[in-house]
């Protein structure tokens, strides 16, 4: 059994009093975050902010607190398993610039938008436990 082992984000932004989140589309037409492979010796946290820049041009800071991993064999290699850890990071004030070599775009959608596009049902849930996570720290601040 082969291991791929990537990282990314779901990257937020609040505009108004609503949460936004960037998803991307891959060139096959899947919905979900900003991911990528490990090179070097990154950190787990070094290589979702290094994907997320590449894949969307956002410069992003990690929200602490915040890690959901998603493991699946991968479609059409069932010798292949990988281990996608995401974190959550936010960013203001810049525009996202999809990186069109990889993806077919990069869109900032509300909660609902991106639930209804998002691909997979793990994606799903991870974005449900994140805007769970921000609306928790919201109450806290009050």
């Amino acid at each position: 059994m082969r291991r791929e082992y990537s990282c990314g984000a779901v990257v937020y932004t609040k505009l108004g009093e609503e949460y936004r989140y960037v998803i991307i589309r891959s060139r096959g037409g899947d919905y979900g975050f900003a991911k990528g492979h490990m090179e070097g010796n990154e950190t787990e946290e070094e290589t979702a902010l290094r994907e997320v820049k590449e894949e969307t041009g956002l410069s992003v800071r990690l929200t602490e607190g915040f890690r959901m991993v998603d493991e699946y064999r991968l479609p059409g290699k069932s010798n292949v398993v990988k281990k996608v850890v995401y974190f959550l990071a936010s960013y203001e004030n810049q525009k996202i610039t999809p990186q069109l070599s990889e993806l077919s775009s990069a869109q900032l959608m509300s909660y609902n938008t991106a639930m209804s596009k998002l691909t997979f049902p793990k994606s799903r849930e991870i974005l449900l436990e994140a805007a769970t996570f921000l609306d928790d720290g919201e109450r806290l601040k009050k």
